[in-house]
């Protein structure tokens, strides 16, 4: 009778990538900064807060010296509650999937999106990704480091 040891799998397991705020922390490299600006309708006040939103972000990337400017992406008149007809989100995303970006800026968490099944499927991707967000609002910087932050954003999305 043979007493054959039984076969080992080695599974490699990836290390994780840091994320935006421990690259900062670091100092080794400027981070490529975007904000994402939206507005839901296209009344005259709301219009001066797109516009508002706009100059405020892109002179508080370009005033940091560890931030690069890697652009604003800003919907007009367009609901938070789906990102379907969301151009500028989506092609914010695009570039976060293709690694553009390390860090992005965001009025409040309402501005991001007011659906929670979006929202938490995006903050999955952006975790992945190592990509911070920030929601100036409620001054949350959002690291993604474990699920409880992936939670806490579900929480705070059901009371706006």
């Amino acid at each position: 009778m043979t007493n054959a040891a039984p076969q080992r799998v080695v599974r490699e397991i990836p290390a994780a990538k840091p994320d935006a705020v421990d690259r900062l922390r670091s100092g080794a490299e400027q981070l490529r900064v975007v904000a994402y600006c939206r507005v839901s309708t296209q009344q005259e006040e709301q219009l001066n807060s797109y516009e508002t939103q706009v100059r405020h972000y892109t002179e508080a990337i370009n005033a940091e010296p560890n931030w690069r400017f890697a652009g604003i992406y800003a919907d007009k008149g367009i609901s938070g509650t789906s990102v379907k007809k969301r151009d500028e989100f989506n092609r914010m995303i695009r570039a976060c999937k293709r690694g553009a970006v390390d860090l992005i800026l965001t009025k409040s968490i309402s501005r991001f999106a007011r659906n929670t099944v979006d929202c938490l499927n995006y903050v999955r991707m952006l975790k992945a990704q190592g990509i911070a967000v920030y929601f100036e609002k409620e001054n949350i910087i959002l690291r993604f480091k474990n699920k409880i932050d992936i939670l806490a954003v579900g929480s705070i999305l059901k009371c706006i």
